[in-house]
């Protein structure tokens, strides 16, 4: 796809963050709608279906991560990737973030060249970018790549991109140990920088969500899908 085609909204409620930020996006070429509040940006999201939504924590009324649960709930924006643009810093803020179903978290201050870095990282990943790859049957599990869905037991399960991509890594080869580092490379990509806590975080969300214990935890190395 062209950079045009990818759809962002950026959402805070600082005017200068908006038209510096959003500057730099159109400058490469994305194109951009923003809002300064959390109600009407999960409305603008509904109707324009964004690629990606850059996020600010720190709004008054309703704040990024209360947002951010609110537009998961919402199907049709489920491939949607939810990235965090904010001052906080700390490692609970970040786990929170990621707890409500955010793909990627950016502290302020951030360089315009590494901010487009960490986008076009992003955005690289999206279905629309990728080839579609069929269905992958484990056991009772069924995770369907052109669909975005995970079926257990008859049961349709619909979970963030994130926490999709990296069930399927960990099932595309059941009883291999992937190590964080392949982790973070195939499902974040290595040009994308995320805390440490990061995969951990996903990996309960995925335990907890379909009542998995077939991911194992290999201590200092990584995770393996065991059957």
């Amino acid at each position: 796809m062209d950079k045009k085609e990818f759809r962002i909204l950026l959402v805070d409620d600082e005017p200068d963050i908006l038209e510096f930020v959003g500057y730099n996006i159109r400058k490469d070429g994305y194109t951009l709608w923003t809002c300064n509040n959390g109600k009407d940006a999960i409305i603008k999201a509904q109707e324009i279906t964004p690629h990606l939504i850059i996020l600010d924590i720190m709004m008054p009324g309703m704040d990024g991560i209360e947002v951010c649960q609110e537009l998961r709930k919402i199907p049709e924006l489920k491939p949607t990737l939810i990235a965090f643009l904010t001052a906080r810093a700390e490692d609970f803020t970040q786990i929170a973030g990621l707890d409500a179903g955010g793909d990627d978290y950016i502290t302020k201050p951030v360089k315009p060249k590494v901010l487009m870095s960490r986008i076009n990282a992003l955005l690289r990943r999206t279905p629309e970018t990728e080839e579609p790859e069929g269905q992958l049957v484990v056991g009772d599990i069924i995770i369907d790549r052109e669909k975005y869905i995970i079926l257990k037991s008859g049961r349709e399960y619909s979970i963030p991109r994130k926490e999709f991509e990296l069930l399927s890594l960990l099932a595309s080869k059941p009883n291999k140990v992937f190590s964080r580092e392949e982790i973070f490379e195939n499902v974040w990509g290595n040009d994308v920088i995320v805390g440490e806590r990061t995969i951990d975080v996903h990996i309960r969300r995925i335990r907890e969500k379909l009542e998995l214990d077939c991911i194992k935890t290999i201590k200092g190395v990584g995770y393996k899908f065991k059957i």
